[in-house]
């Protein structure tokens, strides 16, 4: 049996993380989108991509979900992007709808499958997609600390000029201006990052790394980042079809870890066949504790807003 992926929203993300996976030959590809001819006209564009390039995948469109069904994944990607001067939260009613419907689809016609959420706000889309699925909670995880991760190793390295292969780095937290890059655990080879750069240094990258998507906004000025985020998506996605077990920092559905209960918040996760297959709780100093707490907070009060709906 082949494996099948549906990704959810035919755009700049959705179409590129199709792309990846027909690339990467992981599975089949549905791609969904309520745009008449849209996700029909890319999935034939990048069907006959094949012979080219080599991947022998079957990608097709549709603007229903019949087609998708016994998915093993679904990537949601469809929702409103964001706009010059808008946070990821003014997004939050918006985008709610979008992923409330795209959720009771893909888990009507794909019970048994595994969601990656990638429509922001994040955390709060993933709290949204868990809620309306529910599935247990570990087949329901937010793309975020990859992408943030990557952010801040790609930074790291730039300023090093080191290969960003050899930059690790670790992300925790919401997905937005709050999120906690740790310092302590990241570094190059083994060697910490206080040894390699002063503080100062440190401290414009990781306030570089909370505004990485903001930056691309405004330089792309009509919509936002998406190759990034859909290679992030599609790490996920590889790390559970190939059960390759990959320790990567994701949204997760926090039942008392960290001290943080019933929110989805980025932390360390162990991705494999049957999704979340374990959430490290990695001692913290007080400090990077209260940072976390915050950028909790945060999340909270997204999530309490879409109670009231």
């Amino acid at each position: 049996m082949r494996n099948k992926v549906t990704v959810v929203g035919a755009g700049n993300v959705g179409a590129n993380c199709a792309v990846r996976i027909a690339d990467k030959e992981l599975a089949d590809v549905v791609l969904v989108d309520v745009v008449e001819g849209v996700p029909q006209g890319k999935g034939l564009d990048l069907l006959q991509s094949g012979p080219i390039q080599g991947y022998d995948v079957m990608v097709t469109g549709a603007n229903d979900y019949e087609p998708t069904a016994n998915s093993d994944i679904a990537i949601i990607t469809a929702g409103f992007p964001r706009k010059p001067g808008m946070s990821r939260d003014d997004l939050l009613l918006a985008n709610y709808d979008v992923v409330k419907t795209a959720t009771e689809q893909v888990a009507k016609y794909s019970p048994n499958c595994i969601i990656i959420v990638v429509t922001n706000p994040l955390d709060a889309m993933a709290q949204a997609a868990y809620g309306v699925s529910k599935f247990s909670r570990n087949r329901v995880v937010g793309m975020a600390g990859v992408l943030d991760s990557a952010r801040f190793r790609t930074f790291i390295a730039m300023e090093l000029k080191v290969s960003v292969e050899n930059v690790t780095a670790v992300v925790m937290g919401g997905h937005g201006d709050t999120m906690v890059p740790l310092v302590r655990l990241s570094g190059v080879s083994g060697i910490p990052l206080t040894e390699l750069m002063d503080q100062a240094t440190i401290d414009q990258i990781v306030t570089r790394t909370r505004n990485g998507g903001a930056e691309i906004v405004k330089y792309l000025k009509t919509g936002s980042a998406y190759y990034a985020p859909s290679a992030a998506a599609v790490e996920m996605a590889e790390s559970i079809l190939k059960d390759k077990k990959k320790v990567l920092p994701c949204a997760a559905y926090l039942e008392g870890e960290y001290g943080i209960n019933g929110l989805f918040v980025g932390v360390p996760v162990k991705l494999g066949a049957m999704g979340i297959e374990k959430i490290y709780e990695i001692s913290l100093t007080p400090e990077e504790l209260a940072l976390l707490k915050k950028s909790a907070a945060a999340v909270q009060e997204l999530v309490d807003v879409l109670k009231k709906k």
